[in-house]
């Protein structure tokens, strides 16, 4: 029997309630922020990768995976969702539409990398992306829906870690002095940092290896270097995130992972997740679109792993995101009325209702186990008696309560249940 890749979980019916239920309040809140869905494709030229998240980085370098076509050309299945949509932006032009884009994507991600908690080799995230604006209002409105977010989910107390990590005016200094302070202190770096120090030494700091972290205790930090533009500009993110009653603590060694963050970076962390403990993330990237081969385009965004918000809820023990039981089941006692069962489905459902009925010829008890297993709310129980006398039983599998009502009336009567028990 072959499996499947292992990284690459599937994601089962029972399971899945709960991911359509993280996506559908995900895309309301969105929707309330004014960002619209963007659909890109799951591979693009390596090229955009390469020179979009940076050659120095562990995903170009060690997770990406990339592959050539039959026509030759080298393709790559995202490992991430900014670059593609910051190619779409340049390519379709949608900074003609408004000075300020706000872009959403749901989606699976890919990168090869050892499967472990919270870390998979096919994984899906939110990102969101607002491009046009350099101001700190911008970065303030990103973090507020994201804590948003976080809240809605179910995961109000996930702290949030900020910092600055400066642009290109500010950081090649502090770039020489990190190195410097490093280079005392080579000896006690993994090899990967061997390979940081040269390439780009700012991700010493973002390393979990315990002695790389020894090693950078001490480090000089950005927030100490940064230029007088930069300095205000994180001042203001903070003097607003205050205004907000949005918490926060300032991490000076937060990089964040690729090249293309300048200035404000952030994550929000939750402890019980173990070394991959953030839940989301982002920064800004004002060089992203130019790097690219656009027009310089200031931008900030964040992605967010629905797998770890599922891992958080899940160690909460919080029904915050749940499928629940809804729609209704059309169950049935005797063949002679299976033809009418049938028909009535058929018309529950296009009146927009979830509904099911028994394909299987199960007795009733059985039908009311299938019912639940399910997740109905609803069961509609025909027998010869009810449609002598053209009714129908509906019972609330909730809370026990049972009711007869027109058999004609049926559909009226549950479409004026609560949306939300039978959507």
């Amino acid at each position: 029997m072959i499996k499947g890749v292992r990284g690459a979980p599937d994601i089962l019916p029972d399971e899945v309630g709960r991911w359509q239920a993280l996506e559908t309040m995900t895309r309301d809140i969105l929707d309330r922020y004014g960002y619209a869905e963007i659909r890109t494709p799951l591979f693009e030229r390596t090229e955009l990768f390469v020179r979009g998240i940076g050659e120095g980085t562990d995903i170009v370098e060690k997770e990406m995976y990339t592959f050539q076509d039959r026509g030759g050309e080298s393709l790559t299945l995202r490992p991430e969702a900014t670059a593609s949509l910051m190619r779409a932006y340049a390519e379709h032009r949608l900074a003609a539409k408004s000075s300020l884009v706000k872009l959403y994507l749901i989606g699976p991600m890919f990168r090869h990398e050892r499967p472990q908690s919270g870390r998979f080799r096919q994984f899906h995230q939110v990102d969101v992306e607002a491009v046009g604006s350099p101001g700190p209002a911008v970065d303030v409105e990103i973090l507020a829906l994201l804590h948003h977010l976080l809240e809605a989910w179910g995961l109000p107390d996930t702290p949030l870690h900020l910092n600055s990590i400066g642009d290109r005016q500010c950081r090649p200094a502090y770039r020489e002095a990190l190195v410097a302070f490093l280079r005392e202190r080579q000896e006690m770096l993994c090899a990967d940092c061997h390979v940081r120090l040269e390439k780009n030494p700012l991700r010493v700091l973002d390393c979990k290896q315990p002695r790389c972290q020894e090693a950078a205790r001490g480090a000089p930090t950005l927030t100490e270097s940064l230029c007088g533009p930069c300095q205000e500009h994180f001042d203001a993110v903070r003097r607003l995130l205050d205004g907000l009653r949005i918490g926060y603590e300032v991490n000076p060694r937060l990089v964040r992972g690729l090249d293309y963050y300048t200035r404000t970076t952030f994550e929000f962390i939750n402890p019980g997740l173990g070394a991959q403990n953030a839940v989301a993330g982002g920064g800004r990237y004002d060089g992203l679109v130019e790097e690219l081969g656009g027009p310089p385009t200031p931008s900030i965004g964040f992605a967010v792993g629905e797998e770890r918000i599922l891992a958080s809820l899940a160690l909460r023990e919080q029904g915050a995101v749940s499928a629940g039981a809804t729609g209704v089941y059309v169950a049935t006692v005797g063949e002679a009325v299976y033809a009418k069962a049938l028909a009535l489905t058929q018309d529950l459902r296009r009146r927009g209702l979830r509904a099911g009925v028994d394909l299987e010829q199960r007795s009733l008890k059985g039908q009311m186990r299938q019912a639940n297993r399910d997740g109905y709310r609803f069961v509609v129980i025909l027998g010869s008696d009810e449609i002598a006398r053209g009714q129908a039983v509906v019972k609330d599998l909730a809370t026990g309560e049972q009711v007869e009502v027109r058999l004609e009336g049926v559909g009226e009567y549950l479409r004026q249940v609560p949306e939300r028990e039978m959507a």
